[in-house]
């Protein structure tokens, strides 16, 4: 998105709403100072980005460039073109890998609802990102995916609809032109990786984007209806949606593009899939559950106008679909918690503060933190904070309407675990404050012994995706994910980098600045041997981090903050003074600009004059060229 579009998006709006405020004689919106300085303030913001981009977005490189390196990225969701549009712009060859039709990942499996939790200021995961406002929503974060992922050219280096089945090293007979102590990572050297069946060639380097939300995760309770009868419901539902949009005509979102209606398609074929694994159970009473039963990323086309609504989950996901089904007319919403969730609110300020806190745990004086927290976010309803988990244990919601739900009494908060479902709602064992989950609670009777329900919503999250496709050895034991070297690359071999898909709990931001620094290092371990890390050093960094932490909750990488994991970059840099010269390199991407390749006379590549058009040899192996040898 241009700024010049952005800013025509805003300005539209306030035109729109000021005569919409004139027809309809509210002349409290119509003089609402409030109402200009948000406008001013959004033509603000938009300068602020401009100013990022002048200053961090790396030049788009020349068509045709000297290759230092090849890497192969696997994921193409946010961190996996981020990622890659990031190591073109240096000079470096990717090829990216993603068993979707379209570029997006878990954006792409969400509800058109969905949107940033975060202020979009702290979701810059590309310094060519510009956002139009303050919390855009998925349409607008898929747009901008899709917009550095053309931008940076790299459709021509996307392989979609593959899914990654192996990943091994190259063999002696497959890289002969390699010295041995170059392979070697215990001296310095790294290992070459054939994907799939090498017919992409050696890659000098991996890059795992595959995230930490995979298929939707459906919990099977007593009561549930088959999977079967849940599609063909589904299906009743949609088929009706449809027909109604057909009524209404030039009411339908023209703003949802083909490829957002791609993405909807992939994600419910996701949800049907995982859903196949079982086939639910019925209660002890011989009852099924006779209403609606979604996954909480299948929102968009459901019927919630009076209905009662049930979620059954606490975190982010949760509290977005509660406040779905209430913007869309539910009649009343409960929310079963199995555990309760710290719930920050939605302000940049507080937001970064929290986040800065340097020491990734709970320290003696967090509770400060907590107190603030509870005064500002949860005046009223100070029952609903966490008892047993402190603000620096987990990751928390972003949100500043759930809690006015509860306050207000539209939507109904319980603790507790849930029994199963019953033809007519769902039965929970309700649990006090201090309670843990599993202990034993009373059965809250509502009606029919249950919490009526028309429609219940699993928001129960997505699995972790598999990384089987990566050598085992790769993770010894007491060094698997999320115990890696800065977090995020194999102790065993610095070549492979597992950009946001190690993290377990966190309070930051998976789209920020971070992923662009994690691709430069790797990218300066490519170019200088001597700021190469052994695996003896990655997992003495690792123990070293676990002594310094010890005691910490869910242990010394299983939380962090972002302020402590920038203190970890600018400690990579001066525990190692031979590392110094690429500090700017690293942290801000200024440098390393693409070698153009050298032309003949006839106007082509040189190399590929010199060595066939092709840049992999016919035995699959990649040419000199092509690595900038």
């Amino acid at each position: 998105m241009s700024a010049v579009v952005a800013e025509q998006r805003n300005v539209s709006q306030f035109v729109h709403n000021t005569l919409l405020a004139a027809r309809t004689g509210d002349l409290r919106t119509l003089f609402s100072p409030a109402r200009v300085i948000r406008s001013l303030f959004a033509a603000f913001y938009i300068l602020i980005e401009l100013v990022i981009i002048s200053l961090f977005k790396p030049p788009v490189p020349p068509r045709n460039f000297k290759s230092r390196a090849r890497i192969a990225v696997v994921g193409a969701g946010l961190t996996g073109v981020s990622t890659a549009a990031h190591a073109i712009a240096h000079g470096f060859d990717v090829v990216i890998y993603d068993q979707n039709e379209s570029v997006g990942g878990i954006w792409s499996h969400v509800n058109a609802t969905s949107g940033l939790q975060l202020n979009s200021l702290l979701y810059r995961f590309h310094p060519a990102v510009l956002w139009s406002c303050a919390f855009p929503q998925r349409n607008e974060i898929l747009s901008e995916i899709r917009r550095v992922w053309k931008e940076y050219r790299l459709e021509e280096h996307t392989h979609l609809c593959t899914r990654v089945t192996s990943i091994r090293r190259a063999t002696r007979e497959e890289i002969t032109d390699v010295p041995e102590d170059d392979i070697d990572p215990c001296q310095q050297g790294h290992a070459r990786w054939i994907v799939n069946d090498g017919v992409d060639g050696v890659f000098d380097a991996v890059v795992v984007t595959v995230g930490t939300c995979g298929e939707p995760q459906w919990v099977k309770f007593a009561g549930m209806p088959v999977m079967e009868e849940v599609r063909a419901r589904r299906a009743r539902i949609q088929e009706e949606a449809s027909e109604n949009s057909q009524e209404k005509g030039e009411d339908k979102d023209d703003s949802k593009t083909d490829s957002d209606a791609d993405g909807d398609s992939e994600g419910r074929k996701l949800s049907q899939k995982t859903a196949d694994e079982g086939t639910g159970d019925d209660n002890q009473d011989g009852e099924t559950f006779a209403g609606t039963l979604l996954h909480s990323s299948e929102l968009d086309d459901a019927h919630l106008a009076g209905k009662h609504v049930v979620v059954i989950g606490s975190g982010a996901s949760g509290v977005e679909a509660v406040e779905t089904a209430l913007a869309r007319g539910a009649m009343d919403a409960v929310m079963l918690a199995r555990q309760d969730k710290w719930i920050i609110p939605r302000n940049i300020v507080i937001d970064t503060l929290v986040s800065a806190q340097p020491f990734g745990r709970e320290m003696p004086l967090s509770f400060i933190w907590e107190k603030l927290i509870t005064l500002w976010n949860y005046h009223g309803v100070e029952d609903l904070t966490p008892a047993h988990l402190g603000l620096f244990q987990g990751t928390p919601v972003v949100n500043d309407e759930f809690l006015e739900h509860v306050r207000a009494g539209r939507c109904k908060y319980v603790r507790g675990d849930t029994q199963g479902l019953t033809r007519g709602g769902v039965k929970i064992s309700v649990r006090g404050r201090d309670s843990k989950p599993g202990d034993d609670g009373k059965e809250e009777v509502v009606g029919a012994a249950q919490f009526p329900a028309d429609v219940v919503v699993l928001a129960t999250g997505f699995k972790k995706p598999d990384i089987g496709f990566l050598p085992e050895d790769l993770f010894p034991e007491s060094y698997e994910r999320p115990n890696l070297y800065l977090q995020n690359f194999a102790t065993e071999d610095w070549s492979v980098l597992m950009t946001n898909s190690a993290y377990v709990n966190a309070i930051g931001t998976v789209g920020h600045f971070h992923i662009g620094i994690y691709i430069r290092i790797l990218l300066t371990f490519l170019m200088d041997r001597d700021a190469r890390p052994t695996p003896k050093d990655m997992k003495l960094w690792v123990d070293v981090l676990r002594f310094v932490k010890r005691g910490a909750r869910g242990g010394a990488l299983g939380f962090f903050t972002y302020m402590e994991l920038t203190i970890w970059f600018l400690l990579f840099h001066l525990f190692r003074l031979d590392r110094l010269k690429w500090m700017f390199f690293i942290m801000q991407g200024w440098g390393v600009p693409p070698e153009p390749a050298e032309m003949t006379e006839e106007g082509s590549d040189v190399h590929t004059v010199k060595e066939g058009r092709a840049p992999i040899s016919a035995n699959g192996l990649v040419r000199d060229w092509v690595k900038g040898n």
